[in-house]
């Protein structure tokens, strides 16, 4: 089963990496291109989804649940894991539901903070299974700065906790100004 984990997971990633280059091109961009890249986008996140979710079922059956479960590396690449689908999901959901009203406005930016997070997220997922097949990178070493040692710290340490607060925030208050009415000026 593991081999093929390895050979699934690489479909999300390319589809999900794709999908945040995509959202990045649009919020950065009104052109016929950007447009068109757009209309592939909920295409592409479905897809994205459908093969995550067959990862992740795959790679719950790759060791038995008290294995995997046993250590931190474990738990944590379980817990991104989950994390990574149910936020790209998310992303796709609103996507989804609200149509071309992402790219008015302030939402676009946070249309584009959202994939920069779930890149980073899928990133991390990836490191930790990594790890886990004793193939290693440098992103261990960037989470190490920020206080998380992959084979030893089951929790979300304080900086990064204090991140993910920051990133809340400011992405609410992105949404909340990108939804006030807006004043012409004259």
């Amino acid at each position: 089963m593991a081999g093929y984990h390895v050979v699934l997971v690489h479909f999300p990633i390319a589809l999900w990496m794709t999908a945040t280059l995509a959202i990045l091109w649009r919020a950065l961009s009104d052109g016929a291109l950007a447009k068109a890249i757009d209309r592939a986008l909920v295409p592409l996140l479905v897809v994205g989804l459908i093969s995550g979710l067959a990862a992740y079922a795959v790679g719950l059956m790759v060791w038995p649940w008290e294995t995997i479960s046993s250590t931190p590396l474990g738990r944590n690449h379980v817990l991104l894991a989950t994390w990574t689908v149910a936020y790209w999901t998310l992303l796709l959901a609103t996507r989804w539901i609200q149509g071309e009203a992402v790219w008015d406005g302030v939402m676009r930016w946070v249309m584009a903070g959202l994939a920069i997070l779930g890149s980073a997220l899928l990133g991390i997922t990836g490191t930790l299974g990594g790890h886990l097949v004793g193939i290693y990178t440098e992103v261990s070493e960037a989470l190490r700065f920020f206080g998380w040692e992959v084979y030893t710290t089951f929790y979300v340490p304080t900086l990064t906790l204090a991140a993910i607060g920051a990133a809340t925030v400011l992405l609410i208050g992105l949404g909340i100004w990108g939804r006030a009415p807006q004043r012409s000026a004259g």
